[in-house]
């Protein structure tokens, strides 16, 4: 396909375009190392979170994906020399990133130390700021790879910085500059080194320019949304607007961005965006080659969701996180991860693993108004479910009251419970 379409292109193919673009279209044939570096590569992050309802959200994300692998392998790919496809850094958010990508990331390093935000310049002007760094250089040069807890303090408790010493001020300073990387996690707590001693010899580490990293920034996001609003950028790659908008019209100016309608979920049709690259997926959509026929469970932080304007235009999803929300106003749960079945967002599910008991608890299940709990959504989500249990290790299931009750009794009874 060279030419766009001249009508508007049916949401079904719309959201099978962006259902293949994020790894979530089919259920992978093999879960290995290969699979992890290929997904990584295809969503250009991987946000990283420290909860532990169930699995942290970064290995949810792979598992959404590959079904059951081995986390270590992530871990391996991230953390061990010889091996290591991976560094942690900042996008979004913390995030896991291909090691291709590293020079991409030297803009925003630079620019952490060249125009730190208020907090970190308020930080450097302490008293306490630039003995713990002298410190941390010192001891990280001599020593080798530490941790926070590496450090010794006696001083008072503080109310800021989460309640942070000067030493571990100075690490994540550091390494927000570039000066220092994340070598290794012990108990999830960073390990910091020196870059040279981390990164392998193969990386490329020549800065790329704001400009260059920019560009390289929202085609990425481009190709693994597939199609979106121009907005949706600014959540994928966490650039400000006023920065994509020259990006945009250069890509515009040498073909490879394009602009095609798209029925969205109100009825209407949108412009959306498309990169050139994703022309021959888009007709195998509209030929319905790609058929979504995946059913899984996905994280909080997922990236199909980053844009909640994105679930809105393609699912009319409404994406609501509500771990800050007090108990009380809370709608769907702590830690709800949606439902995708096949191409529709069709609810979702509050969990809770109970490590002690090997016991997988599903607290309440929710459906979006006008889903039917069918034989094949309840038969599909069953063996989600099943996946999502031997994923993490769950030989127990419990169920609570709250939700969808005939949508509960369906399910319960296809598991056996």
């Amino acid at each position: 396909m060279t030419e766009l379409p001249s009508s508007p292109i049916p949401l079904r193919a719309g959201r099978a375009l962006t259902l293949h673009a994020q790894c979530l279209a089919a259920p992978a044939n093999i879960a290995d190392e290969d699979s992890i570096v290929n997904t990584v590569h295809a969503l250009g992050s991987i946000q990283i979170d420290t909860l532990q309802v169930v699995a942290r959200s970064q290995y949810l994300v792979l598992w959404s994906r590959l079904g059951c692998y081995d986390p270590a392998q992530l871990d391996s790919l991230l953390f061990r020399p010889g091996r290591k496809r991976f560094f942690e850094y900042w996008k979004k958010a913390a995030s896991i990133i291909p090691l291709e990508h590293y020079r991409f990331s030297m803009p925003r390093m630079r620019q952490r130390l060249e125009s730190p935000r208020t907090n970190w310049q308020n930080w450097l002007k302490r008293e306490d700021s630039a003995p713990a760094l002298d410190l941390v250089r010192r001891r990280i040069a001599a020593e080798g790879a530490l941790r926070a807890a590496d450090f010794a303090y006696e001083g008072e408790r503080r109310g800021i910085w989460w309640d942070w010493k000067p030493a571990k001020a100075a690490l994540e300073y550091l390494y927000g500059i570039g000066e220092l990387m994340i070598s290794d996690r012990v108990n999830f707590q960073r390990v910091y080194d020196l870059p040279e001693r981390v990164l392998p010899d193969w990386v490329d580490t020549s800065p790329a320019t704001s400009e260059e990293a920019d560009r390289h920034d929202v085609e990425l996001a481009l190709r693994a949304l597939g199609i979106c609003r121009p907005r949706t950028l600014f959540d994928y790659t966490y650039i400000l607007r006023q920065r994509i908008g020259p990006v945009l019209d250069i890509l515009r100016q040498e073909g490879k961005l394009l602009t095609v309608k798209c029925e969205v979920c109100d009825g209407g049709s949108e412009e959306l965006l498309l990169h050139r690259d994703r022309l021959p997926d888009l007709q195998r959509a509209l030929d319905g080659e790609l058929q979504p026929q995946h059913t899984t469970l996905l994280s909080p932080f997922e990236s199909l969701l980053w844009s909640k304007e994105h679930g809105h235009a393609l699912w009319n999803y409404h994406h609501d996180i509500e771990l800050y929300v007090p108990p009380p106003k809370r709608k769907w749960g702590y830690f709800t991860l949606p439902i995708l079945h096949r191409d529709r967002l069709i609810g979702r599910l509050d969990p809770k693993l109970e490590r002690e008991s090997d016991t997988f608890h599903i607290r309440a299940l929710h459906l979006q108004p006008g889903v039917a709990p069918d034989d094949r959504l309840v038969r599909e989500l069953a063996h989600a479910i099943r996946d999502f249990m031997a994923f993490h290790g769950a030989t127990r299931l419990k169920f609570g009251r709250k939700g969808h009750v005939q949508f509960r009794v369906r399910l319960r009874r296809e598991l056996g419970v």
